[in-house]
């Protein structure tokens, strides 16, 4: 298990959050370096981050979670989900793939049907589905809230 410590971003951290997160294959808009919180080993290399991405004024997502593929399982990740939670206000929603709902449903999240999502996640979950069948993926978005 690697020891790590977790630090609000700073400006010269951008190029890092970006390049981790095209490289797990992740939502790379809306990635400001001001909104990150990073997971640092005790050399200070980054390996992991989250932030809190507001969309209008009483909206909140936990997004842009990311940690090396070398490190993950090894409580990273979840490190980062409890610290964004203890700091987001609520409600605090996500979007996930459907693989990954069990794990934030261990912190407290639940799924939302769509008439429950705010507009900005009803209409990604609509595009969503639409490129899901498009693309006949085994997997689809799933939209969570935590209260």
């Amino acid at each position: 298990m690697v020891e790590f410590t977790l630090r609000p971003a700073a400006e010269a951290d951008a190029p890092a959050i970006r390049e981790l997160i095209h490289r797990v294959g992740i939502n790379p808009t809306g990635l400001d370096w001001g909104r990150f919180v990073l997971a640092l080993d005790s050399g200070g290399r980054m390996l992991g981050c989250g932030q809190l991405k507001p969309h209008g004024s009483d909206v909140v997502e936990l997004a842009s979670l990311a940690v090396l593929p070398k490190y993950q399982r090894q409580g990273i990740g979840g490190a980062l989900i409890k610290h964004l939670i203890a700091t987001g206000p609520r409600p605090l929603y996500l979007i996930c793939r459907s693989g990954l709902g069990p794990l934030y449903e261990k912190y407290g999240f639940r799924v939302l049907s769509l008439d429950e999502m705010p507009r900005y996640f009803r209409r990604m979950a609509q595009l969503a589905g639409l490129a899901a069948a498009l693309r006949r993926l085994d997997e689809t978005l799933l939209v969570m809230k935590l209260k």
